[in-house]
């Protein structure tokens, strides 16, 4: 019989929250935007612990929720099909290009239509204010959608 030390097991780490990384813009937006709500795009880069703060505190567990409808680019990302807003295929670094969204982590905020419907967040100035900052662009795009 084997027996086990507990001072020699390692603890069990939960993975961390994580966005689905879409293949087509244009249906994600579509679905947000069925709901009355934006399409939330963050983009992230391996490794960002600003990125882990923003995606882990605030956008997983809205998303959970089902308050926000949010998804993440790899700004570096070259090798995967994205769909963009009009239906062109492109991949994710470069659609983050054409929004000049480079700096991770930025929270953009769309309209079925590909329009930003709100300013975006761009890092993590602040982090005790981040929620506010987020809940004061949600409520923003939420209007124009109406």
């Amino acid at each position: 019989m084997t027996t086990t030390n507990p001072d020699t097991v390692a603890p069990v780490r939960s993975a961390p929250a994580a966005l689905p990384s879409p293949s087509s813009l244009r249906a994600v937006a579509q679905t947000a935007a069925s709901r009355g709500e934006p399409l939330v795009v963050m983009t992230t880069l391996a490794g960002c612990p600003f990125c882990e703060i923003v995606r882990n505190n605030y956008l997983a567990p809205l998303r959970r929720a089902g308050t926000v409808h949010a998804v993440q680019l790899d700004i570096r990302d070259r090798s995967s099909t994205l769909q963009g807003f009009a239906g062109e295929i492109s991949n994710p670094a470069d659609m983050v290009e054409r929004w000049k969204a480079r700096f991770a982590p930025t929270v953009l905020f769309f309209g079925p239509d590909g329009r930003e419907l709100a300013e975006r967040l761009v890092g993590v100035a602040v982090p005790d204010f981040f929620g506010a900052y987020l809940d004061n662009r949600l409520e923003e795009a939420r209007q124009k959608l109406r």
